[in-house]
């Protein structure tokens, strides 16, 4: 079977140099493999999906595994149990593009909880959920259904990503094919875009910085575009071989990974 996607799990909070790391990976046949990097074998095999996995990631506590199909359905299993807790179908029908997690204060936006995760698919809608999983509770917090024109034949459409904000709590970043060429900042408080960032075409990538307000994206013309925030110009990176399909900060933010058809770099962020 092909691996389709696969995540690192997160560090204990206060927790550096741990003695085991591991990865969680989705697979062409519906399978989730949990591999120990440490002792290069895998430990647990589960199976909640009948169709092949696009996305997966760990909740931040890394108690749970998030893990979403071709088919839109997105399950949420148990690595200690070896269980799956919870399918939804909200996205049902549409391949899904992203899973992301992040944490919150229990009682932000008046819903229970310590994380608010999020999964997009294909079809340009993203649903935000809060959850508690210890308390088995995961709550639909918003919809959101972006528009686009009827879908051009023949054309190899950009996927619809979207991301948390690091550096503006309550706020999520999304792109994808559109009525404009545009990335869209949407307020979970307001319930409403508040910012749209004009770019030279559709993204094929993005990935949010951690440490600076920086976004990064990637585009079909093999080029890479680091975005500063809240002003300043952007910097544009030729050099790829192709389709710029994958950008992703490093957790301190000082490096970016980006990937096309036969190429990985790895840049050095420097400066403020």
């Amino acid at each position: 079977q092909s691996c389709q996607c696969l995540a690192w799990k997160p560090r204990p909070i206060g927790v550096w140099g741990a003695e085991s790391q591991h990865v969680v990976a989705g697979y062409s046949d519906g399978t989730i493999r949990v591999f120990s990097v440490s002792r290069t074998e895998m430990e647990l095999k589960m199976h909640p999906h009948s169709a092949a996995l696009t996305a997966i990631t760990y909740s931040t506590d890394g108690e749970m595994i998030l893990s979403g199909g071709k088919d839109g359905l997105v399950a949420v299993s148990s690595p200690r149990t070896g269980m799956t807790v919870h399918v939804l179908a909200d996205h049902k029908g549409s391949p899904i593009t992203v899973l992301q997690c992040t944490r919150k204060q229990y009682h932000d936006f008046g819903v229970e909880g310590g994380e608010l995760w999020l999964a997009t698919s294909s079809d340009r809608r993203v649903s935000v959920w809060a959850s508690d999983w210890l308390q088995d509770k995961c709550e639909l917090l918003d919809w959101l259904s972006f528009p686009a024109p009827a879908d051009p034949e023949g054309l190899d459409l950009p996927p619809s990503l979207a991301a948390f904000c690091p550096w503006e709590q309550g706020v999520l970043v999304y792109v994808g094919f559109g009525m404009q060429e545009e990335a869209l900042f949407y307020s979970l408080r307001k319930k409403q875009v508040v910012r749209r960032v004009s770019l030279p075409a559709f993204a094929t990538s993005l990935s949010l910085s951690p440490a600076a307000p920086f976004m990064a994206l990637g585009f079909h013309a093999r080029l890479l575009r680091l975005q500063p925030f809240p002003a300043g110009d952007p910097q544009d990176y030729a050099g790829h071989d192709d389709t710029v399909h994958l950008c992703r900060f490093a957790p301190s933010g000082r490096r970016l990974l980006t990937a096309s058809h036969s190429a990985v770099f790895v840049w050095e962020l420097t400066g403020g």
